[in-house]
């Protein structure tokens, strides 16, 4: 199929294999063994040996999905933001004013609505905590939020359309990431809690509006 996935306007959409889900599986179970030590005791008291250990496999499983001990929580940081373009390509039609469709799906995608999300925004909390004395750590962040604005933007030009200028969209990707990646650092420095004031939710809607305030961007003149 030649199809493009809206989730990063690339892939051809399709059922992953059983080989796929289990290697998904295993790298899951990998980071979730790594985000749980570095919460415990700080990446540099960890080590690789440790979180195969945790993880019940092999090193050498560890080191065919991950190059580091650091690049092992990059599935847990990435997927929110997996699951948030997804949605956001499943529930916005094309045309629609994407200022507005932003802050709708991110607001939804941070707003802690079920034990999934709750969990990913403790464990993010706990690495970005983790990741202030550890510039790895931190890189790995970066590079994941890197990544998902690349694939917002398929997404955004997929909603947005052909006649849609090239630099607001990227603008448009980068300002959304940027919330995105803003709020759960700042959030992360506090006590806050998941929901209400001062939690993801609120501190993106707020970073997005800031952020895309001075744009005339993607239907916010009526187009």
């Amino acid at each position: 199929m030649s199809d493009k996935n809206p989730a990063d306007g690339t892939a051809s959409p399709r059922t992953p294999s059983l080989t796929e889900r289990r290697k998904a599986a295993t790298q899951l179970d990998i980071a979730r063994a790594a985000a749980e030590l570095f919460t415990e005791r700080g990446p540099d008291d960890t080590t690789a040996e440790d979180i195969a250990q945790r993880a019940g496999v092999a090193l050498r499983t560890f080191y065919r999905y991950f190059r580091s001990k650091q690049d092992a929580v990059a599935p847990l940081l990435a997927g929110g933001a997996d699951r948030w373009r997804a949605e956001l390509a499943a529930t916005t039609a094309p045309g629609t004013a994407l200022p507005a469709a932003l802050e709708r799906s991110i607001g939804a995608s941070l707003a802690a609505a079920d034990e999934e999300a709750e969990e990913g925004l403790r464990w993010t909390r706990g690495l970005l905590r983790a990741a202030e004395h550890d510039p790895a750590l931190r890189a790995v962040w970066y590079r994941v939020n890197q990544e998902s604005e690349d694939r917002l933007r398929g997404v955004l030009a997929t909603l947005a359309g052909p006649a849609a200028d090239p630099l607001e969209l990227r603008l448009a990707a980068a300002a959304a990431t940027d919330a995105i990646r803003i709020a759960l650092e700042t959030w992360a420095e506090t006590d806050a809690p998941l929901r209400g004031e001062g939690a993801p939710a609120a501190l993106a809607v707020r970073c997005l509006r800031e952020l895309m305030g001075g744009m005339r961007v993607l239907g916010t003149d009526g187009g």
